[in-house]
Formats: structure tokens, C-alpha cells, sequence
């Protein structure tokens, strides 16, 4: 059983059915990251440069032949950040560079196959909802997403040239502390261990092959 699995319980999350007031008990205060704005940019790149590091094996032969890339975090780097409020709204123009880590496979001159990473790096200028001013510090952070369909070796430059899909989420949240309201603490229900029933076949087989015997005519 799991929380998936296990509908009859009122003390699991799941869909509400009746009264949603029906077995309120309390109100909590819980600690989690609120989400004031969050915005999404996708972007199609064209021949970028991507200078490889960090190569395994070390030392490929050159030149290198290009199989696939992508991201190899969903959390982005932030740097550069500018936040400049407008004079009219609750909104804020908000600049900021936001890094991509990628993993880039490829093979090498001698067919042996390696990988290595880089980064994409791209410069973000959007309009964003940013709290006013508190105690508690709001912060701009990332979620990325990137793949690589093409990309073609620039000896030179010691670097691919790819084309890249890319997703940034810029998100404005903060720590904070909510009251919200409870049911109480979740029932956990027992987990259903994975088996597979190696036997099962063997078992059903009969004792001894079927077929006429000595005595059948």
C-alpha cells in the first residue's frame, strides 16, 4: 500500500470527497518557501559555443564527433542580479545571468566514447512581482531545463557548436512561516513490497507430461 493506493483512508492526501470542512482540527503553522511570481522563458540557441571541460577519459582525440547534450542539474546558477522597482505597480524589473550546467557525450577520433561538461548561459530582463521590503530576505532563483539536439565540433575554439532548447523558470520566493488549516497528521500506510514471481510458472506446470499412457487404446 501507499499513499497512491490507499483511497479508503481519510488520513491519506488524495482527492476531497463530501464536506471539506469535515474533519478540520486545527490550525498548523508550517515552514515553507512561498512562491510571490514566477515566470517562464523558452528559448531556441543557435550555434552557441560550449567549451568542454572536465573530459572522461582525459585527453579525447581530436576532433570530436557530437552525440547528445542536456542539462545536468534542474537548479540554475544566478548570478549578476539587478532588481530595479517601477515607479508605478508592485512589479520590478529584474536582470540577472543564469548559468546551466550541461553534460555533452560524445566520441572521440578513435571512436571511444567520453563525455564532458560546460555550461549555457543566458541573460534574463524581465517584469516580476517582488515583495516590499522585510526582515526576511526574498530570493531569485532558477529552475532550467536545456537538451541538444545538434551539435558540430569547432576545433579552434575547442568547443561545440550547438543548438539548444532551453526552459528558465525564474521564481521570486522567500522562507516564511504559514498558518494553514489541518486534518491532523497523515496516516502512513504501510508499503507493498515488489515480488515477482519467478515460480509461479514453474508451479503451474503438472507433475508429468501429458500424453497417452500404456493403457489408454
Amino acid at each position: 500500500m501507499s499513499f497512491f493506493s490507499n483511497f479508503s483512508s481519510d488520513r491519506c492526501p488524495g482527492t476531497i470527497s463530501g464536506n471539506p470542512l469535515n474533519g478540520l482540527c486545527e490550525k498548523v503553522c508550517i515552514q515553507a518557501e512561498k512562491i510571490f511570481d514566477a515566470g517562464i522563458i523558452q528559448t531556441r540557441l543557435e550555434n552557441y559555443s560550449a567549451v568542454i571541460e572536465n573530459a572522461v577519459p582525459a585527453d579525447p582525440t581530436y576532433p570530436l564527433t557530437f552525440i547528445s547534450a542536456r542539462s545536468l542539474s534542474s537548479e540554475g546558477i544566478v548570478t549578476n542580479l539587478s532588481v530595479e522597482r517601477q515607479a508605478e505597480g508592485p512589479c520590478a524589473r529584474v536582470q540577472a545571468t543564469v548559468t546551466i550546467p550541461i553534460e555533452i557525450v560524445y566520441v572521440d577520433a578513435n571512436g571511444v566514447e567520453g563525455k564532458a561538461t560546460s555550461s549555457i548561459v543566458m541573460n534574463e530582463d524581465v517584469l516580476m512581482f517582488v515583495p516590499s521590503a522585510s526582515v526576511m530576505p526574498y530570493t531569485v532563483t532558477a529552475a532550467v531545463s536545456s537538451v541538444s539536439p545538434e551539435g558540430v565540433w569547432n576545433q579552434d575554439a575547442t568547443a561545440f557548436s550547438l543548438s539548444a532548447c532551453v526552459t528558465v523558470i525564474l521564481k521570486v520566493s522567500m522562507q516564511v512561516e504559514l498558518l494553514v488549516p489541518s486534518y491532523g497528521y497523515c496516516a502512513i500506510p504501510p508499503a507493498q513490497e515488489y515480488s515477482q514471481e519467478v515460480c509461479s510458472g514453474f508451479f503451474e506446470l503438472p507433475l508429468y507430461p501429458q500424453g497417452k499412457n500404456c493403457s489408454t487404446k
